[in-house]
């Protein structure tokens, strides 16, 4: 089995990490027409890191709370961590669910 991605969750004791296989992470697509800021923190008050461009497609880490953004998708909370240090608002994603679809971050 190959090891995609390992991070601490919470909940998990102190220095316990939880290893994600490849079949349990997928992307998601970002709203359609959409060129979405990547940002360093879960929120808009974060520096942008970079842009994705229309089309793109994420994959979801974790996620965690942080500003409120409406979008697409509604309206939420909810941030996502596709990369170390990087987060996207979980609005202009297409996750087919309004609450969580991956473990929160630590």
């Amino acid at each position: 089995m190959s090891v995609d991605h390992v991070q601490e969750l919470e909940g998990a004791g102190e220095g316990e990490t939880v290893t994600m296989a490849a079949s349990d992470l997928r992307s998601y697509a970002v709203a359609a027409g959409v060129r979405l800021n990547v940002r360093s923190g879960p929120g808009t008050g974060y520096g942008i890191v970079r842009v994705l461009p229309e089309g793109a497609r994420v994959t979801i880490f974790c996620q965690r709370p942080g500003t409120t953004v409406a979008g697409p998708y509604g309206t939420s909370n909810i941030w996502d961590n596709i990369d170390d240090g990087e987060y996207v608002a979980d609005a202009y994603v297409n996750t087919g669910s309004d609450g969580y679809v991956r473990p929160r971050c630590s």
